[in-house]
């Protein structure tokens, strides 16, 4: 662990934008995988099951998320399996920490997203940036008020992933810290 803040990472959004209108989005390539959390909602034997689930991922995306001053940790319900199956294809380590939820999906009480409420226990008091596709602005208020460190809640459009303006505003926030 560094003094580095946090740089908490969803998959299915930010890396791999899901919900693109193009087949492949410029400088991504296409990918068949089989992450478990994916295969435990298909039929198994189906097409689907044996193609795998299609994701789109850019091989610069690595380069650009290590030379950042943050530590790197993935917050994805990928666990374990973003190290094996989306570190290699974008080129970064296959061993970044990993937030393990409790519960998948879970709904919140206070309608926050199913996530927060782990992950503020996670960064432990962290200065952190998460970059997910469902954050809303109720997560936002409240990372704000339960968590005493800096934090920025970074929403990526799911068509879109990530992109120069986001990882210009990654890096204008650590030089701010």
């Amino acid at each position: 662990m560094t003094d580095r803040p946090l740089l908490l990472l969803d998959v299915d959004g930010p890396l791999n934008p899901y919900a693109a209108r193009l087949y492949r989005p410029r400088g991504y390539t296409t990918h068949r995988l089989h992450p478990a959390i994916w295969l435990s909602r298909q039929t198994p034997g189906s097409r689907s099951h044996r193609r795998g689930l299609r994701v789109r991922l850019n091989p610069g995306h690595g380069r650009r998320l290590t030379t950042l001053p943050y530590e790197l940790a993935w917050a994805t319900t990928w666990m374990h399996q973003a190290n094996e199956m989306i570190a290699p294809a974008i080129g970064l380590p296959g061993d970044l920490p990993v937030i393990e939820w409790p519960e998948l999906f879970t709904k919140d009480p206070d309608g926050l997203y199913w996530k927060t409420r782990h992950l503020l226990t996670w960064a432990a008091g962290r200065p952190f940036v998460w970059v997910d596709d469902m954050i809303t602005d109720l997560d936002t208020a409240h990372v704000a008020a339960h968590h005493d460190a800096p934090a920025l809640l970074l929403r990526i459009h799911p068509r879109r992933g990530l992109r120069d303006a986001d990882f210009a505003t990654l890096g204008r926030w650590a030089a701010e810290l």
